[in-house]
Protein backbone atom coordinates (compact mmCIF):
# COMPACT_ATOMS: atom_id res chain seq x y z
CA UNK A 1 0.00 0.00 0.00
CA UNK A 2 1.47 3.33 -1.04
CA UNK A 3 1.99 6.19 1.42
CA UNK A 4 -0.39 9.13 1.41
CA UNK A 5 0.97 12.61 1.96
CA UNK A 6 -0.79 15.97 2.19
CA UNK A 7 0.93 18.94 0.60
CA UNK A 8 1.42 21.98 2.80
CA UNK A 9 -1.81 23.69 1.67
CA UNK A 10 -3.76 20.52 2.45
CA UNK A 11 -2.18 20.44 5.90
CA UNK A 12 -3.09 24.06 6.60
CA UNK A 13 -6.62 23.49 5.31
CA UNK A 14 -7.04 20.37 7.44
CA UNK A 15 -5.87 22.20 10.57
CA UNK A 16 -8.26 25.09 9.93
CA UNK A 17 -11.24 22.78 9.33
CA UNK A 18 -10.39 20.95 12.58
CA UNK A 19 -10.38 24.29 14.43
CA UNK A 20 -13.75 25.27 12.95
CA UNK A 21 -15.26 21.99 14.09
CA UNK A 22 -13.71 22.40 17.56
CA UNK A 23 -15.45 25.77 17.80
CA UNK A 24 -18.78 24.24 16.77
CA UNK A 25 -18.33 21.48 19.33
CA UNK A 26 -17.11 23.54 22.29
CA UNK A 27 -19.13 26.76 22.11
CA UNK A 28 -22.84 27.54 22.26
CA UNK A 29 -22.95 30.88 20.40
CA UNK A 30 -19.98 31.36 18.08
CA UNK A 31 -19.73 33.98 15.32
CA UNK A 32 -17.49 34.45 12.29
CA UNK A 33 -16.21 38.00 11.82
CA UNK A 34 -16.53 38.75 8.12
CA UNK A 35 -15.43 42.02 6.52
CA UNK A 36 -15.25 41.14 2.84
CA UNK A 37 -11.45 41.10 2.99
CA UNK A 38 -9.36 38.24 1.59
CA UNK A 39 -8.59 36.52 4.92
CA UNK A 40 -12.21 36.47 6.06
CA UNK A 41 -13.25 35.27 2.57
CA UNK A 42 -10.82 32.35 2.95
CA UNK A 43 -12.37 31.65 6.37
CA UNK A 44 -15.82 31.46 4.79
CA UNK A 45 -14.47 29.07 2.16
CA UNK A 46 -12.98 26.87 4.88
CA UNK A 47 -16.26 26.98 6.82
CA UNK A 48 -18.03 25.70 3.70
CA UNK A 49 -15.66 22.72 3.64
CA UNK A 50 -16.14 22.14 7.36
CA UNK A 51 -19.95 22.26 7.47
CA UNK A 52 -21.59 21.89 4.06
CA UNK A 53 -24.08 20.59 3.05
CA UNK A 54 -25.40 21.92 6.37
CA UNK A 55 -25.73 25.58 7.33
CA UNK A 56 -22.99 27.33 9.27
CA UNK A 57 -23.39 26.88 13.05
CA UNK A 58 -22.77 30.61 13.43
CA UNK A 59 -23.73 33.92 11.79
CA UNK A 60 -21.38 36.16 9.82
CA UNK A 61 -20.73 39.38 11.74
CA UNK A 62 -19.25 42.66 10.52
CA UNK A 63 -18.36 45.69 12.60
CA UNK A 64 -18.74 48.48 10.02
CA UNK A 65 -16.60 51.51 10.88
CA UNK A 66 -18.19 53.67 8.19
CA UNK A 67 -14.71 54.11 6.68
CA UNK A 68 -14.65 50.81 4.78
CA UNK A 69 -13.88 50.48 1.08
CA UNK A 70 -17.10 50.10 -0.90
CA UNK A 71 -15.63 47.20 -2.90
CA UNK A 72 -15.25 45.18 0.31
CA UNK A 73 -18.76 46.05 1.53
CA UNK A 74 -20.31 45.09 -1.80
CA UNK A 75 -18.49 41.77 -1.80
CA UNK A 76 -19.50 41.13 1.83
CA UNK A 77 -23.17 41.46 0.91
CA UNK A 78 -22.78 39.53 -2.33
CA UNK A 79 -21.14 36.51 -0.71
CA UNK A 80 -23.53 36.36 2.26
CA UNK A 81 -26.50 36.46 -0.14
CA UNK A 82 -24.96 33.90 -2.48
CA UNK A 83 -24.38 31.43 0.36
CA UNK A 84 -27.68 32.14 2.09
CA UNK A 85 -25.95 32.66 5.44
CA UNK A 86 -27.06 35.13 8.11
CA UNK A 87 -25.11 38.41 8.15
CA UNK A 88 -25.20 40.69 11.19
CA UNK A 89 -23.86 44.24 10.70
CA UNK A 90 -23.30 46.67 13.53
CA UNK A 91 -22.10 50.22 12.85
CA UNK A 92 -19.45 52.18 14.75
CA UNK A 93 -21.37 55.35 13.84
CA UNK A 94 -24.30 54.15 15.97
CA UNK A 95 -21.98 53.42 18.91
CA UNK A 96 -20.40 56.87 18.66
CA UNK A 97 -23.85 58.48 18.90
CA UNK A 98 -25.15 56.18 21.66
CA UNK A 99 -22.08 56.45 23.89
CA UNK A 100 -21.04 60.01 23.03
CA UNK A 101 -17.60 58.84 21.93
CA UNK A 102 -15.01 61.30 20.62
CA UNK A 103 -13.65 60.60 17.17
CA UNK A 104 -9.96 60.88 16.37
CA UNK A 105 -8.89 64.19 14.86
CA UNK A 106 -6.17 64.96 12.36
CA UNK A 107 -5.36 64.34 8.74
CA UNK A 108 -6.22 60.63 8.72
CA UNK A 109 -8.81 60.14 11.47
CA UNK A 110 -9.13 56.42 12.21
CA UNK A 111 -12.02 54.64 13.91
CA UNK A 112 -9.93 51.56 14.65
CA UNK A 113 -9.91 52.24 18.38
CA UNK A 114 -13.64 52.99 18.46
CA UNK A 115 -14.66 49.78 16.71
CA UNK A 116 -13.65 47.89 19.86
CA UNK A 117 -16.67 49.42 21.63
CA UNK A 118 -18.98 48.22 18.86
CA UNK A 119 -17.44 44.75 18.84
CA UNK A 120 -17.83 44.35 22.60
CA UNK A 121 -21.43 45.66 22.45
CA UNK A 122 -22.19 43.16 19.66
CA UNK A 123 -20.71 40.29 21.67
CA UNK A 124 -22.87 41.32 24.64
CA UNK A 125 -26.00 41.82 22.51
CA UNK A 126 -25.89 38.33 20.98
CA UNK A 127 -24.07 36.65 23.89
CA UNK A 128 -21.34 35.33 21.59
CA UNK A 129 -18.92 33.10 23.47
CA UNK A 130 -16.48 32.71 20.57
CA UNK A 131 -15.58 35.01 17.68
CA UNK A 132 -13.69 33.54 14.72
CA UNK A 133 -11.34 35.86 12.85
CA UNK A 134 -8.72 35.88 10.12
CA UNK A 135 -5.67 37.16 12.02
CA UNK A 136 -2.36 35.51 11.11
CA UNK A 137 0.88 35.27 13.03
CA UNK A 138 3.01 36.57 10.16
CA UNK A 139 1.15 39.90 10.09
CA UNK A 140 2.42 41.52 13.27
CA UNK A 141 4.39 40.60 16.40
CA UNK A 142 1.46 40.84 18.84
CA UNK A 143 -0.49 38.42 16.66
CA UNK A 144 2.59 36.20 16.43
CA UNK A 145 2.47 35.39 20.14
CA UNK A 146 -1.30 35.00 20.48
CA UNK A 147 -2.79 31.52 20.73
CA UNK A 148 -5.31 30.07 18.27
CA UNK A 149 -7.89 30.00 21.10
CA UNK A 150 -7.33 33.42 22.70
CA UNK A 151 -9.31 33.86 25.92
CA UNK A 152 -10.62 37.34 26.69
CA UNK A 153 -11.97 38.46 30.04
CA UNK A 154 -15.41 39.96 30.67
CA UNK A 155 -14.12 43.32 29.39
CA UNK A 156 -12.74 41.82 26.18
CA UNK A 157 -9.17 42.32 27.34
CA UNK A 158 -6.28 40.06 26.35
CA UNK A 159 -3.46 39.26 28.78
CA UNK A 160 -0.49 37.89 26.81
CA UNK A 161 0.95 36.46 30.05
CA UNK A 162 -2.14 34.31 30.67
CA UNK A 163 -2.33 32.11 27.60
CA UNK A 164 -3.18 28.43 27.47
CA UNK A 165 -0.89 25.77 26.03
CA UNK A 166 -2.04 24.24 22.73
CA UNK A 167 -0.11 20.99 22.51
CA UNK A 168 -0.87 18.45 19.76
CA UNK A 169 -3.65 20.61 18.29
CA UNK A 170 -5.67 20.38 21.49
CA UNK A 171 -7.68 23.52 22.20
CA UNK A 172 -9.20 24.42 25.55
CA UNK A 173 -12.32 26.56 25.14
CA UNK A 174 -13.53 26.38 28.72
CA UNK A 175 -14.46 29.87 29.93
CA UNK A 176 -16.32 31.53 32.79
CA UNK A 177 -19.56 33.43 32.32
CA UNK A 178 -18.93 36.77 30.64
CA UNK A 179 -15.65 35.70 29.07
CA UNK A 180 -15.26 34.93 25.38
CA UNK A 181 -12.68 33.41 23.08
CA UNK A 182 -11.24 34.84 19.89
CA UNK A 183 -10.38 32.01 17.50
CA UNK A 184 -7.86 32.19 14.65
CA UNK A 185 -8.09 29.16 12.31
CA UNK A 186 -5.54 30.54 9.82
CA UNK A 187 -3.08 31.79 12.43
CA UNK A 188 -0.33 29.54 11.04
CA UNK A 189 -0.83 30.67 7.43
CA UNK A 190 1.32 33.30 5.72
CA UNK A 191 0.24 35.91 3.19
CA UNK A 192 1.77 33.74 0.46
CA UNK A 193 -0.14 30.69 1.74
CA UNK A 194 -3.38 32.68 1.52
CA UNK A 195 -2.77 33.66 -2.09
CA UNK A 196 -1.63 30.18 -3.15
CA UNK A 197 -4.78 28.75 -1.56
CA UNK A 198 -6.98 31.36 -3.26
CA UNK A 199 -5.43 30.39 -6.60
CA UNK A 200 -5.78 26.66 -5.98
CA UNK A 201 -9.38 26.89 -4.78
CA UNK A 202 -10.40 29.53 -7.37
CA UNK A 203 -11.84 31.77 -4.65
CA UNK A 204 -13.58 34.98 -5.74
CA UNK A 205 -12.20 38.27 -4.38
CA UNK A 206 -13.10 41.98 -4.52
CA UNK A 207 -11.47 43.86 -7.39
CA UNK A 208 -9.57 46.10 -4.96
CA UNK A 209 -6.90 43.39 -4.53
CA UNK A 210 -5.93 43.63 -8.20
CA UNK A 211 -4.20 46.48 -10.04
CA UNK A 212 -6.46 49.43 -10.84
CA UNK A 213 -6.15 53.18 -11.27
CA UNK A 214 -7.04 55.28 -8.23
CA UNK A 215 -6.51 58.83 -6.96
CA UNK A 216 -4.12 58.68 -4.02
CA UNK A 217 -2.51 61.01 -1.50
CA UNK A 218 1.24 60.62 -1.02
CA UNK A 219 1.57 60.68 2.77
CA UNK A 220 4.64 59.70 4.80
CA UNK A 221 5.87 57.42 2.04
CA UNK A 222 2.46 55.73 1.69
CA UNK A 223 -0.27 55.96 -0.94
CA UNK A 224 -3.63 56.63 0.71
CA UNK A 225 -6.81 56.68 -1.37
CA UNK A 226 -8.44 60.12 -1.34
CA UNK A 227 -11.84 60.03 0.33
CA UNK A 228 -14.29 62.20 2.22
CA UNK A 229 -12.67 61.47 5.61
CA UNK A 230 -9.16 62.71 4.81
CA UNK A 231 -8.31 66.34 5.58
CA UNK A 232 -6.53 67.58 2.45
CA UNK A 233 -4.56 70.83 2.33
CA UNK A 234 -3.12 72.81 -0.59
CA UNK A 235 0.40 71.40 -0.22
CA UNK A 236 -0.70 67.77 -0.35
CA UNK A 237 0.53 65.73 -3.30
CA UNK A 238 -2.43 63.99 -4.95
CA UNK A 239 -2.12 62.00 -8.17
CA UNK A 240 -3.60 59.07 -10.05
CA UNK A 241 -1.59 55.86 -9.88
CA UNK A 242 -2.03 52.19 -10.74
CA UNK A 243 -2.22 50.47 -7.38
CA UNK A 244 -3.64 47.49 -5.54
CA UNK A 245 -4.28 46.64 -1.89
CA UNK A 246 -2.42 43.90 -0.04
CA UNK A 247 -4.75 44.20 2.93
CA UNK A 248 -8.08 45.99 3.25
CA UNK A 249 -8.94 47.92 6.41
CA UNK A 250 -10.33 51.42 6.81
CA UNK A 251 -9.71 53.93 4.02
CA UNK A 252 -8.05 56.28 6.51
CA UNK A 253 -5.45 53.81 7.80
CA UNK A 254 -4.78 51.42 4.92
CA UNK A 255 -2.37 52.35 2.15
CA UNK A 256 -2.21 50.98 -1.37
CA UNK A 257 0.94 49.77 -3.11
CA UNK A 258 1.99 50.66 -6.64
CA UNK A 259 1.46 47.52 -8.68
CA UNK A 260 0.57 46.24 -12.11
CA UNK A 261 -0.40 42.80 -10.76
CA UNK A 262 -3.72 42.02 -12.41
CA UNK A 263 -3.79 38.22 -12.00
CA UNK A 264 -3.29 35.80 -9.12
CA UNK A 265 0.01 34.65 -10.62
CA UNK A 266 1.20 38.27 -10.81
CA UNK A 267 0.28 38.87 -7.16
CA UNK A 268 1.99 35.70 -5.96
CA UNK A 269 5.19 36.59 -7.83
CA UNK A 270 5.04 40.08 -6.36
CA UNK A 271 4.69 38.72 -2.80
CA UNK A 272 7.57 36.30 -3.31
CA UNK A 273 9.80 39.22 -4.28
CA UNK A 274 8.84 41.54 -1.40
CA UNK A 275 10.66 41.72 1.93
CA UNK A 276 8.00 43.70 3.84
CA UNK A 277 4.90 42.29 5.52
CA UNK A 278 1.51 43.47 4.29
CA UNK A 279 0.71 45.34 7.51
CA UNK A 280 4.25 46.71 7.71
CA UNK A 281 3.94 48.15 4.22
CA UNK A 282 0.35 49.38 4.29
CA UNK A 283 -1.17 49.81 7.78
CA UNK A 284 -0.73 53.34 9.08
CA UNK A 285 -2.46 52.59 12.40
CA UNK A 286 0.28 50.10 13.35
CA UNK A 287 2.89 52.87 13.24
CA UNK A 288 1.46 54.77 16.22
CA UNK A 289 3.88 52.91 18.51
CA UNK A 290 5.93 49.71 18.62
CA UNK A 291 3.18 48.09 20.67
CA UNK A 292 0.18 49.63 18.88
CA UNK A 293 -1.51 46.32 18.04
CA UNK A 294 -0.82 44.74 21.42
CA UNK A 295 -2.22 47.79 23.22
CA UNK A 296 -5.41 47.61 21.15
CA UNK A 297 -5.77 43.89 21.87
CA UNK A 298 -5.39 44.47 25.59
CA UNK A 299 -8.30 46.92 25.33
CA UNK A 300 -10.57 44.44 23.54
CA UNK A 301 -9.57 44.82 19.88
CA UNK A 302 -9.74 41.68 17.77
Amino acid sequence: MGSYKLDYLDQLESEAIHIFREVAGQFERPALLFSGGKDSIVLVHLALKAFRPGKFPFPLVHVDTGHNFQEALDFRDYLANKLGEKLIVRKVEDTIKAKGLTEQKGKLPSRNGLQTYTLLDTIEEFEFDACIGGARRDEEKARAKERIFSVRDEFGSWDPKLQRPELWNTYNGKINKGENVRVFPISNWTELDIWNYIRREKIELPSIYFAHEREVLEFDGRLVATNEFIQLIDTDVVSRKVVRYRTVGDMTCTAAVESTASTLDDIINEIIATNTSERGQTRIDDRVSEAAMEDRKKNGYF
